[in-house]
């Protein structure tokens, strides 16, 4: 009798936009040592990563938020409005209380944190790939809690409030970027992110520029102590 073998699954496609060499080569290194997984690429800004989803199609694709240029949310939104059918993982060094929802909301299936440990960083690719959510216990109460209508109160922060491009914006002043170079980074004009320095302003309720400035720098040092 001829003995009939099942084909071999080809392994899931990754693809790792990270701006840290050292952090791509880690996590290139963890997934080619697991079974049914391999890299199918890396790129260091959202514009080589969207390219290269575009010519290798991965199954996943881990997006590092904190990238140059472009951040990591906009290049979420990019691949889920054309490859919907890709999963994304975002990994960050951000406290996930600031970044998760918004993460989630642009189109991620999943939030995970740089300091948290490989085993981690498996477990959650291997839930987005099986079509599931991965992100913490108190993120997915919190989400529940947002989209039934039941969070207890509402929040305190008021950079929560602030829009995706605002908050974008927000953070390289934080960073102590002009109004020139953060037109530059965003690709933005100087009147465009003028009239974001405008909205954050009234949204912040802050009276003046250089409130706005050191009211962004403190925040930027908080989350840098967070999650440190």
């Amino acid at each position: 009798m001829k003995e009939t073998r099942g084909k071999t699954p080809q392994p899931k496609k990754v693809l790792i936009v990270d701006d840290h060499a050292l952090v791509s080569e880690g996590i290139a290194q963890l997934i080619e040592a697991r079974s049914g997984l391999t890299v199918c690429g890396t790129a260091a800004n959202a514009h080589e990563g969207f390219d290269l989803v575009a010519k290798t199609r991965p199954d996943l694709v881990i997006v590092d938020l904190s990238l140059p240029g472009k951040s990591g949310l906009e290049l979420i939104k990019d691949i889920h409005a054309s490859y919907p059918e890709i999963a994304i993982l975002t990994l960050s060094m951000h406290e996930e209380s600031m970044y998760a929802e918004r993460a989630l909301r642009a189109g991620a299936r999943g939030y995970l944190m740089k300091s948290e440990g490989g085993q981690r960083l498996l477990e959650g690719i291997q839930r987005v790939l099986d079509g599931g959510m991965f992100v913490s216990e108190a993120v997915a109460t919190r989400v529940l809690e947002r989209f039934s209508g039941r969070r207890a109160k509402p929040t305190l922060n008021p950079v929560e409030s602030l829009s995706d491009r605002e908050f974008e914006v927000f953070q390289l002043i934080g960073r102590g970027l002009g109004t020139r170079h953060i037109a530059d980074q965003l690709h933005l004009s100087i009147k465009t992110v003028e009239a974001y320095r405008g909205s954050l302003k009234e949204k912040l309720k802050l009276a003046s520029g250089p409130e706005l400035v050191h009211y962004a720098i403190s925040w930027q040092q908080s989350q840098a102590v967070a999650s440190a």
